[in-house]
């Protein structure tokens, strides 16, 4: 059992009716080596330059290089050697994947979280383009009664259409609900290229994905991640980690940021089912780069969730970490952005390494079984870092699970030329000709959703 030292960090214990000190600020550098001390790490492999290609630590993107580790975990074989026959032994199996998913990759959620006190803070009756909705500007108040100093605001913004006949469906996306404050980066702080942001289609043309789900009678929210956790490992002292903590910093196996993204999505759906004008068993997410992975987290987690989009989710998300393309595992266990991760995570960037990783991001595709999942990724040429080939291996993976539970999975392991639709099954993989935006492929998951979603009336 890992004792956790933090020599170069100092706590702070809060005695009853004593008065908090104040927060001491720290660096995402002093944090990671404190993390990396406790875990007995002196130093970790470099990431992968995905800038320069001159550089010779350049991210791979020779096919031939890249699967150092071809096998996979088995997700129908439990850890005693027996196989999984049913969807009873799913339940257990399952069981003992998310118990790998909660120690070493993405961390654990406390046991006992804050309750969350929604305030309608403005109702809007307004115009999306010719659709007439009504929008509601919402504000989770975390309860920080445990830990006053740290306060948490969770911002959603839910819209509807205003003639609906009764609740609808919702897709909620993570992104920036408020009109105000830092809106959210892209992808990768360092190592990738650079990110657009999303929005609506590319260059302005066409109708933007609120407005193609408006016309299907559907509504859409969007949540603030950083409103939630901040988006770097400074902030892990702040924020729902942080309040939870009462300011401390995390054990090895705490939860990260996308976990904490995650638990802010269901927090909102526990919100959603209070609200009339939502049908609360038919709300999707979407969410692109490293909300992609915030995504597929709070999918593969909460079983409320009726469907997800996966864009562009790369490393840490969908794509297999097994595989050497684009970003790899050193990027992500790295100070700019092991913050998304368990603590943990970063001991496969040295001393151990992919191999020993116990489970896959196919692991985490099947943990939403058998519920609809699309992934998507971009061209090569501008969304390479992603790897969506490794993001497909990994939906392939996932689909002996979705078959186990009476499901269809995409009906190929072959990867498919750019632009091919595989939406037949439960489990969806499109890659599109754009570069790093979700916008070329909200008409095909509008599609592949449509089968499981519909309007009222």
């Amino acid at each position: 059992m890992l004792v956790y030292v933090l020599p170069l960090l100092l706590s702070h214990p809060q005695q009853a009716g004593s008065v908090q000190a104040p927060q001491p600020q720290y660096t995402a550098e002093q944090d990671h080596k404190a993390m990396m001390d406790a875990l007995h790490i002196e130093s970790i492999r470099p990431g992968k330059n995905g800038m320069n290609p001159r550089d010779p630590n350049y991210a791979n993107y020779d096919e031939s290089k890249a699967n150092p580790f071809p096998t996979l975990p088995d997700p129908l074989v439990f850890k005693s050697g027996k196989p999984v026959k049913s969807a009873r032994d799913w339940r257990r199996r399952r069981t003992e994947i998310v118990e790998d998913f909660d120690r070493e990759i993405y961390g654990r959620v406390p046991r006992h979280t804050p309750r969350v006190n929604w305030e309608v803070a403005s109702t809007t009756n307004e115009n999306n383009g010719n659709f007439k909705v009504v929008t509601k500007k919402l504000i989770g108040h975390v309860d920080n009664s445990s830990f006053p100093s740290i306060k948490v605001d969770i911002q959603v913004s839910l819209s509807t259409p205003a003639d609906a006949k009764g609740p609808v469906p919702v897709i909620m996306e993570f992104g920036f609900a408020f009109p105000a404050g830092p809106r959210p980066g892209g992808n990768r702080p360092t190592g990738g290229p650079v990110r657009a942001p999303q929005g609506s289609q590319p260059g302005g043309g066409g109708p933007t994905w609120q407005q193609q789900v408006l016309a299907k009678g559907w509504g859409y929210a969007t949540i603030t991640p950083n409103s939630v956790q901040a988006d770097n490992g400074a902030g892990l002292t702040q924020g729902i980690i942080g309040l939870v903590n009462k300011g401390q910093f995390r054990k090895p196996d705490d939860w990260g940021a996308l976990r904490a993204w995650a638990w802010g999505a269901s927090r909102a759906l526990d919100y959603f089912e209070t609200e009339k004008a939502v049908n609360a068993k038919q709300v999707g997410l979407e969410g692109h780069s490293r909300y992609g992975k915030a995504t597929i987290v709070a999918m593969a987690y909460d079983p409320r969730f009726a469907i997800a989009y996966v864009s562009s989710s790369g490393e840490g998300g969908a794509k297999l970490s097994r595989r050497n393309w684009g970003e790899i595992v050193e990027n992500v266990a790295g100070s700019g952005e092991y913050h998304w991760m368990a603590g943990n995570f970063i001991k496969y960037a040295g001393p151990l390494g992919w191999g020993d990783l116990p489970v896959d991001a196919h692991e985490l595709i099947a943990m939403c079984a058998p519920r609809p999942v699309f992934i998507s990724g971009g061209a090569l040429n501008g969304d390479g870092w992603v790897d969506a080939k490794g993001m497909f291996m990994a939906a392939a993976a996932a689909g002996p699970v979705y078959k186990l539970l009476g499901k269809k999975d995409m009906g190929t392991t072959e990867y498919p030329p750019i632009e091919t639709p595989l939406i037949d099954g439960d489990v969806a993989f499109r890659q599109h000709s754009g570069g790093h935006t979700p916008g070329p492929n909200w008409p095909t998951f509008i599609t592949f959703a449509s089968r499981y979603i519909q309007a009222p009336g």
